[in-house]
C-alpha cells in the first residue's frame, strides 16, 4: 500500500484523470473538449497516462516477453530502459502535443522530476517496479497555480536514482491520495465493472470486496479497484472507472443508498 502524503501544500480543487495506454492511441477530441471545459471552470486537473500497448510493441521489436501478475507487468533491468524511453519519448510527447495543440498548456513529466518520490513495490516478484511513497503537493500547485496541466508518464525513480515501473492505476491513485483530490476519474478502454455482462453503475468498497473474492473483478482491474480503494479510504469522496465515452462504474466512500450520505463529488468531465 502507498504512503502517499503530500510533503507540502494541498492542491485545492484538484482532480486526477488517468488515460490508460490503450485508450489514448482513440482519445477522443469530445474528450480533449470536456478536458478544456474542466480548466478553463477553474478545475486543478493532473493527468496521469499509461503506455501498454506502445510498451508490447517495443518489447516484441525486441522479442523480448513480459509476464503479468495481478495486472503488473514484472518489468526485467533489460526491459525497464526500453519503457522508459517508450513512456517518455514517444507516449507523453504524443499526449502533451494534443492537448497543447488543443489549446490546453500541458507539460510531459515523470517520478524523475521531483513531484513524487517512489520506492520497489516487491522486488523479489515484480522486479524494477515501483510504488508511490510522498508526493510533492507545493510543486504540483506551482504548476497549477500557472495553468499548466500536468501530465505525469508511469516512471518513478528508486531511492538510488534507478527508473522504476509504476502500475499507471496505482501512480493515479498515490497522486490523488496526496493532493487530497476531491476525484479520480481512470479512462479505460473498459466500461467500467462487468457483472454477468452488464456494467456495474455503483459499487462501495464492502462490494468490491467481495467481487475479487468471487471472481467477478479479475487481472488488470485488480489493480484499479486497489488504488480505487485506497483513494476513499484517504478522503476521495469517489473514484469513476470509465471508457472515453465517462460512463461507467463509480465507487463510492459510502453507499450511495444510504438516507443521509455525504455529498459525492461531481466526477463527470
Amino acid at each position: 500500500m502507498t504512503t502517499s502524503k503530500s510533503t507540502q501544500a494541498i492542491v485545492p480543487n484538484c482532480h486526477v484523470i488517468k488515460i490508460g495506454g490503450s485508450t489514448l492511441a482513440t482519445l477522443s477530441d469530445s474528450f480533449v473538449h470536456s478536458l478544456k471545459r474542466r480548466v478553463e471552470a477553474g478545475q486543478n486537473v493532473i493527468l496521469v497516462h499509461g503506455g501498454g500497448p506502445d510498451i508490447n510493441t517495443a518489447l516484441a521489436e525486441r522479442e523480448i516477453t513480459s509476464e503479468v501478475i495481478d495486472g503488473i507487468r514484472v518489468t526485467t533491468p533489460e526491459m525497464i530502459h526500453i519503457i522508459r524511453n517508450t513512456l517518455l519519448g514517444d507516449v507523453n510527447s504524443r499526449l502533451v502535443g494534443k492537448l497543447n495543440a488543443a489549446g490546453i498548456s500541458a507539460v510531459g513529466l515523470s517520478g524523475f522530476d521531483g513531484l513524487f518520490s517512489s520506492d520497489y513495490l516487491n522486488q523479489e516478484v515484480y522486479q524494477e517496479v515501483g510504488e508511490v511513497m510522498e508526493v510533492n503537493g507545493g510543486k504540483f500547485e506551482l504548476l497549477l497555480k500557472a495553468g499548466i496541466i500536468p501530465v505525469l508518464a508511469c516512471i518513478g525513480v528508486s531511492p538510488d536514482g534507478k527508473p522504476l515501473n509504476i502500475n499507471a492505476d496505482t501512480l493515479a491513485s498515490g497522486v490523488a491520495s496526496g493532493v487530497e483530490a476531491k476525484s479520480l476519474l481512470l479512462v479505460t478502454d473498459t466500461p467500467g465493472i462487468k457483472r454477468n455482462g452488464e456494467t456495474v453503475k455503483d459499487t462501495t468498497p464492502t462490494e468490491i470486496v467481495n467481487m475479487i473474492e468471487d471472481g467477478t473483478i479479475y487481472g488488470g482491474m485488480i489493480p484499479k479497484v486497489k488504488g480505487a480503494l485506497e483513494c476513499l479510504e484517504t478522503g476521495v469522496k469517489a473514484v469513476q472507472i470509465t471508457d472515453d465515452s465517462l460512463t461507467g462504474t463509480t465507487i463510492h466512500a459510502i453507499s450511495p443508498y444510504t438516507k443521509h450520505p455525504r455529498k459525492e463529488a461531481n466526477i463527470h468531465a
